[in-house]
């Protein structure tokens, strides 16, 4: 190498103490360090790279080669078409963002939302539209960005699948981290958001969470709906427990009391409110709530059919079924969240995203690890914890683990417990990993 062989010039930006923000344009020879040029300025165009390259290449020529940015203002020629480009990444993240992309980030709202069209720090644009896929289709069609980034919530679903369905790529944020709360701030608005959203996402800092495909959305949703429709049963069971208490009845115990001979007893029992007395409206309560358990359990028994006819088209669920003491209900559920395995680096990734890892406390010598997090799909999380009380009868890898991790002491079942849970995580995620059925002996277990 020699000098004026090889120049490498990049953009640098800052901001004055009065908060205004400013470019340069830093030019500098590869061989003998000797800055070229430093220009100052709040824009640059294509133009403007080219004066300076011209008043410079008239006193020294032009190089041989040339280090540039990937970026919008830097590519080759725009006053540099007589020298051989040499691209390369930036060694250190932007300050304002990439000047070849146009992000636009929004921060999403119940009824309206604040849209920003972000090119850098002095090229921002912003618009308040109304939440409804219409008008965002329209207004994405207008920007023509070249990345979204939104906010996970309950209209972050359809919003994703307009942005796909116009070959836009989707940055779904997860709020939920340390580098996105708000601390130490005078001011907190929607537009402040939608630009904190854009700024992170320029800089490649921005925490993403996964977002499935429409389907996968729909089936997660009824197996959520099923768990509430069985939660409504619950305490229109332990309403009427508490209403037959109250007058004095007593009820047969745990399940006996909800076979068809004891729901008949308590119909014997009930009668309408309109037919009941000053002193019996307690049967017009009974008589409600007899309605309601029929309507729910009604529901329940139509929507289990319909995800057990889900679970059979499935080959996923069919495989984790093969796990001694896996039911329908866990592997519909383990499929669903998990969606696609390979998205986790290792079982340590897929147990933290369930929440089932414990914390940590470290600081200095002080080093604890406490209860589990409880990060992540909390009904998957409860589900594995519920199998794994009961699959000890089912599987004996597992009644042999729950013996090992107890360690024969009762004060550490719960412990133990959670335990199987998590290891029954692991086992699943490696058979949608490996798309292999179950195998104690693959899996290296041992009775």
């Amino acid at each position: 190498m020699a000098v004026n062989a090889s120049w490498s010039m990049d953009f640098m930006a800052d901001r004055l103490c009065d908060g205004r923000s400013f470019r340069l344009l830093t030019l500098v020879d590869n061989f003998t360090r000797e800055s070229l040029a430093i220009r100052v300025g709040q824009r640059f165009r294509g133009q403007d790279v080219a004066r300076v390259l011209t008043r410079i290449s008239a006193d020294r020529g032009l190089p041989q080669t040339s280090r540039i940015d990937n970026g919008k203002l830097c590519k080759p020629g725009r006053g540099m078409s007589n020298c051989r480009a040499s691209d390369s990444a930036p060694s250190h993240p932007p300050l304002s963002g990439d000047p070849a992309m146009r992000l636009m980030a929004i921060d999403l709202g119940k009824f309206k939302s604040v849209a920003y069209l972000y090119c850098g720090e002095d090229d921002v644009t912003y618009r308040t539209i109304e939440t409804r896929p219409q008008v965002i289709h329209a207004l994405l069609e207008a920007w023509t960005p070249d990345r979204l980034v939104i906010e996970v919530g309950t209209v972050s679903g359809w919003v994703y699948d307009v942005a796909t369905a116009l070959g836009i790529e989707v940055q779904v944020a997860n709020p939920n981290t340390e580098g996105w709360r708000w601390r130490r701030v005078k001011r907190k608005t929607d537009r402040d958001d939608a630009l904190k959203l854009a700024r992170l996402s320029a800089t490649d800092q921005l925490p993403t969470v996964w977002m499935p495909t429409r389907r996968v959305r729909q089936w997660r949703s009824l197996i959520q709906y099923r768990h509430e429709l069985v939660s409504r049963r619950t305490a229109i069971l332990c309403s009427i427990r508490s209403l037959l208490d109250m007058q004095g009845r007593r009820m047969a115990s745990q399940a006996k009391a909800w076979t068809e001979a004891g729901v008949e007893r308590l119909r014997a029992l009930a009668r309408p409110a309109v037919d009941c007395g000053p002193e019996e409206l307690w049967r017009g309560q009974l008589d409600a709530e007899l309605t309601l358990l029929a309507q729910v359990q009604t529901q329940i028994r139509l929507i289990e059919k319909r995800l057990d006819g889900l679970a059979e088209e499935d080959a996923r669920t069919k495989r984790l079924r093969t796990i001694p003491g896996v039911g329908p209900r866990l592997s519909e559920a383990v499929v669903a969240w998990i969606d696609d395995p390979h998205r986790f680096r290792n079982a340590r990734a897929v147990e933290a995203y369930v929440g089932l890892v414990p914390r940590r406390r470290q600081s200095g010598t002080y080093d604890r690890s406490g209860r589990v997090t409880k990060h992540g799909p909390s009904l998957l999380r409860k589900l594995l914890v519920e199998v794994a009380w009961i699959m000890r009868q089912h599987n004996p890898h597992a009644a042999a683990l729950y013996k090992k991790l107890s360690k024969g002491e009762r004060t550490r079942r719960k412990q133990a417990t959670v335990a199987l849970g998590r290891r029954l995580l692991t086992w699943c995620w490696a058979m949608l990993r490996d798309e292999q059925d179950w195998d104690a002996e693959r899996l290296g277990l041992a009775v």
